[in-house]
């Protein structure tokens, strides 16, 4: 018999966090799948995405549900669009950024886990994925900027246009 959970997260269930102001919702975490992966969906704001950053622990994986985000990984730019599916390896910097005016939707799958409890220690908990994210402030980016080492994360300057 496995010890193996079964893991069932229906519509707008999961813990939600804002994040750097999109709004992320774990679908699986660490603790479910024992260590192997995490999966979370990320409602990417219009105009927003990360500041590229550089995982050194682990390797992160997109599948685009909805809009159109435009990714660095490297030095390769992709339009992605629904059913675009890209992987960023570890040691590769990357961001990405939603450039339509509406909300994007995407999966991201982290293997090994982890980067889940690194979104939980920076960012705001929502009541649920259906609320909206936080506007970034300040403090919310020194918190991400003091916690990303922990977890293996190097944040970089933005790319100079």
């Amino acid at each position: 018999m496995s010890n193996a959970i079964v893991i069932n997260v229906g519509p707008g269930e999961g813990d939600a966090f804002s994040a750097v102001g999109d709004a992320y919702r774990v679908l699986a975490s660490g603790d479910q799948t024992g260590g192997i992966y995490a999966l979370s969906e990320i409602r990417v704001s219009p105009g927003n995405g990360p500041p590229p950053h550089v995982h050194s622990r682990d390797d992160e994986a997109f599948f685009v549900l909805e809009g159109e985000i435009m990714f660095q990984i490297g030095d390769e730019k992709i339009t992605a669009r629904p059913g675009t599916f890209i992987q960023g390896p570890r040691g590769i910097p990357h961001t990405f950024k939603n450039t339509d005016t509406s909300p994007a939707r995407m999966l991201v799958f982290v293997m090994p886990s982890g980067f889940e409890n690194f979104v939980k220690e920076f960012a705001k908990r929502l009541p649920s994925f259906d609320s909206p994210a936080i506007p970034v402030i300040q403090s919310e980016i020194e918190k991400l900027l003091a916690t990303a080492p922990k977890y293996g994360i190097q944040i970089l300057p933005p790319p100079s246009a």
